[in-house]
């Protein structure tokens, strides 16, 4: 299965790493308040918790499956724990789970599929080449076409293909990305959510990340770096590029980069590092009175609050 591809070019490789907002990394599993998509070849160190969960071609992921709705496993993909979903099971060929199979609804398997330790299915069971997500999704927009309904098509495409990125409910991970307790590491640009709890040093071409993200490691990239408010770093920030450090961030590590920008409320606990210098940016409060800064911090911090 070659994951949403148009032309030459793979959308999960296109809108980069999406981690999406309320994204929690567990010592076994990634908990995803969405659906997860896992490109080919990728190689996932936890178990996945979500609404649904796609996995491409030889994808490897060290832990439980535990889905919402349909579980779609393409052709030579390995599974080292249980898969669990309360509606649909999809297996390509030649699938390897070591644990358990428990699906709610049917199961549409492939050839040579191992279960080591079994299934229990309460809908049906076909055994055929189950159809690829690729078609799935083709078949589904041609059905859409068919009935006249052109604005939900419209609007399906533009999902796939903008960049805008709130309120994003989809962990979308590229083909070939690795992640596991010490590294999470992609070719591709990362997009961090809102109020994150991450595990494991970054390594992607660049990075953003939203508000009230916690993460347990360093990240370096080639591209620029940019941080909303109120993240905590346990470790350094490490670009080609410039770094971009929002306000009431603590980077508790030290920061390297061509050049650096930091709110005036963030803090670094190592040496600022930049050939083309330091920039502190300040809020532009001048003129105002003291209640007027009051009223302004206020809305500040409503807004953190609201995000």
């Amino acid at each position: 299965m070659q994951l949403l591809w148009v032309g030459d070019v793979d959308i999960t490789e296109l809108k980069g790493l999406i981690i999406p907002d309320y994204t929690v990394m567990e010592e076994h599993s990634i908990v995803v308040d969405g659906d997860v998509l896992v490109g080919n070849y990728s190689e996932l160190g936890f178990g996945l918790i979500g609404n649904s969960v796609v996995a491409g071609e030889h994808v490897k992921i060290n832990g439980n499956i535990l889905s919402e709705k349909d579980v779609r496993i393409d052709l030579w993909s390995e599974i080292s724990g249980d898969v669990r979903t309360k509606t649909d099971a999809y297996l390509g060929e030649f699938v390897n789970i070591k644990g358990k199979l428990h699906a709610a609804g049917s199961l549409d398997v492939g050839n040579n599929v191992k279960i080591d330790g079994g299934y229990e299915v309460k809908g049906w069971i076909i055994v055929r080449n189950p159809l690829p997500v690729l078609m799935f999704i083709f078949f589904y927009l041609m059905a859409l076409l068919q009935m006249g309904k052109q604005e939900e098509v419209e609007k399906a495409l533009d999902e796939l293909f903008s960049d805008d990125t709130p309120a994003i409910r989809v962990m979308s991970i590229p083909n070939r990305t690795r992640m596991d307790l010490e590294t999470i590491k992609t070719l591709s640009h990362t997009v961090v959510g809102n109020h994150c709890r991450l595990l494991g040093n970054i390594r992607a071409r660049s990075l953003s990340m939203g508000n009230h993200v916690t993460l347990f490691g360093s990240i370096r990239t080639r591209g620029d770096i940019t941080t909303g408010s109120w993240c905590t770093i346990h470790g350094n920030l490490d670009s080609s590029q410039k770094v971009n450090v929002g306000r009431n961030c603590r980077i508790l590590g030290k920061i390297t980069a061509d050049s650096i920008i930091m709110h005036e409320t963030a803090r670094a606990d190592g040496n600022l590092i930049a050939a083309n210098g330091v920039t502190l940016e300040h809020d532009d409060l001048e003129g105002l009175g003291e209640s007027d800064k009051k009223v302004f911090y206020g809305f500040i911090m409503l807004e953190d609050l609201s995000v």
